[in-house]
């Protein structure tokens, strides 16, 4: 699935699944460096949602104030 279609909540879940894989320490080197990427990528995604429903809001409350 391409990250820029799930959703932030689905992001979350994912980098909090990623996070207890880390943490237990079981993971290979390859698998994890692969674990790193992904969680990096949906950080992103995650930080690029917060920013847009920010400034959606923003602007909301903008034209309500008039």
């Amino acid at each position: 699935m391409e990250q820029k279609k799930i959703s932030y909540s689905e992001a979350v879940e994912k980098l909090r699944v990623i996070v207890e894989e880390i943490e237990r320490g079981e993971l290979d080197v390859d698998i994890l460096s692969a674990k790193v990427k992904e969680a990096t990528g949906l950080i992103k995604l995650c930080k690029d949602k917060l920013f847009k429903a920010d400034e959606d809001v923003k602007q909301i409350l903008e034209e309500i104030d008039g």
